[in-house]
């Protein structure tokens, strides 16, 4: 099916709502992945470093991105592709969708050349589909994007989850609007809430990793772990091994030079 055939049926003439999943109980670890923006060789290594710290972990385990895995970095395309095949053996692989694929669904569904996506990374998303710089700027920009995007990576991206919860964690992008319940916060403060670290999130019955808001260091709280280190940005992206009643294990990769 062409991503645009498989987008009119999904949208119709409304963003969808965003589906949240529920366990009801924790595997053995949980390795939350912080905000990878295209940065696919940073993903491989941190993933590989992961493998190699699960050794010691018997029974299940999880990967787990807390969204805005495309745009701005090199190889958002690279990142959907790795994202769909298999994951490690014994591993279980969970997206939760960031703002920035919540910025080019809305894109895909209502193309303009004012569209927010494209200026937050979205040509860099383009130009990884294969999408050349001369038609970054072109009028029939959409119908070139729909074409250049498989429709597999549309659908992924659209059936992302907007949270994850365990009987030990909750997991969300943005972070949680303090004095909502967690049943009760909106699918915009799921995906777009900053508060810029305001809060400890101490109102809240479990601790709550996201991602969205970038940190020179991850910060880890009773209630608040925030994982995104702006791979993008400064060249790490990070990690937290999360068991309930224990305390975070931080994994990090950084770019390498020379």
């Amino acid at each position: 099916m062409p991503a645009s055939d498989f987008l009119l049926r999904l949208f119709g003439s409304a963003t969808p709502t965003g589906r949240r999943l529920a366990f009801d109980r924790d595997p053995a670890a949980i390795y939350a992945i912080g905000d990878v923006h295209g940065c696919l060789d940073l993903l491989l290594r941190l993933e590989a470093a992961i493998v190699a710290d699960a050794e010691t972990i018997p029974g299940d385990v999880w990967l787990l991105l807390l969204g805005d895995v495309i745009d701005r970095g090199p190889n958002p395309a690279g990142v959907i592709e790795h994202l769909l095949a298999p994951p490690p053996a014994r591993f279980t692989r969970y997206c939760l969708m960031g703002n920035h694929e919540d910025m080019m669904l809305d894109f895909l569904a209502r193309p303009s050349p004012a569209a927010p996506w494209l200026d937050n990374g979205g040509y860099e998303t383009l130009r990884s589909y294969g999408v050349p710089d001369t038609a970054l700027y072109a009028r029939n920009l959409g119908d070139l994007a729909l074409d250049a995007i498989p429709s597999e990576h549309a659908e992924f991206i659209a059936e992302l989850p907007v949270a994850i919860e365990t009987p030990g964690f909750l997991f969300v992008h943005a972070g949680v609007r303090p004095g909502t319940p967690i049943a009760s916060q909106s699918r915009q403060d799921l995906l777009w809430y900053r508060d810029n670290y305001a809060s400890d999130f101490g109102g809240f019955p479990k601790p709550i990793a996201h991602g969205h808001t970038p940190r020179r260091d991850p910060l880890v709280l009773p209630r608040r772990i925030a994982l995104d280190t702006g791979a993008c940005f400064t060249g790490r992206l990070t990690a937290a091994r999360l068991v309930p009643g224990r305390p975070p294990v931080l994994i990090s990769e950084a770019v390498r030079h020379g």
